[in-house]
């Protein structure tokens, strides 16, 4: 049986390779997902963002590191993800802290914390900048990451 660290890190490798299958791999059935982004997602709409997002990649590449253990199923890993976001055409590059639990050999709990107001100025330029920082403008970012999920995973069929 895999270590937990190594789990975690198998979760990134397969990332590094836009490897949906090999993340979700690492999940639970029941996996329970959040960040700022996407707000609250369960077991196949985790599983669905990651194909998403994986398919959607352009310029993408990944580093991670500092996998760290909190106590023997909680763990915590820094990643930086860089890629240019395909609504506008912008270079992003997130630093993400990663918080993860770990039972039975499998991620069970999943999530991602970042600033949505610096992303939001990388990715869509100076009305992020100027308004991210706003929970109107966050949830607007919210809905349309929800609606291009729920629209990806309507045409999976």
């Amino acid at each position: 049986m895999q270590s937990n660290e190594q789990l975690i890190s198998g979760f990134y490798s397969a990332f590094q390779k836009l490897d949906a299958a090999g993340m979700n791999a690492c999940y639970s059935n029941d996996i329970i997902f959040s960040d700022p982004a996407f707000g609250l997602l369960k077991a196949n709409e985790v599983k669905a963002m990651w194909e998403m997002l994986c398919r959607n990649a352009k310029d993408f590449s990944l580093t991670f590191g500092n996998i760290t253990a909190l106590d023997h199923e909680y763990y915590t890993c820094d990643w930086t993800a860089s890629y240019t976001f395909s609504k506008t055409g912008r270079k992003v590059v997130n630093k993400i802290k990663a918080h993860m639990r770990i039972a039975d050999g499998k991620i069970v709990e999943h999530s991602d914390a970042f600033s949505l107001h610096r992303w939001c100025a990388m990715a869509l330029g100076f009305p992020g900048w100027l308004f991210g920082w706003s929970g109107f403008f966050q949830n607007r970012v919210r809905k349309q990451a929800r609606v291009s999920l729920e629209k990806y995973m309507g045409g999976r069929g």
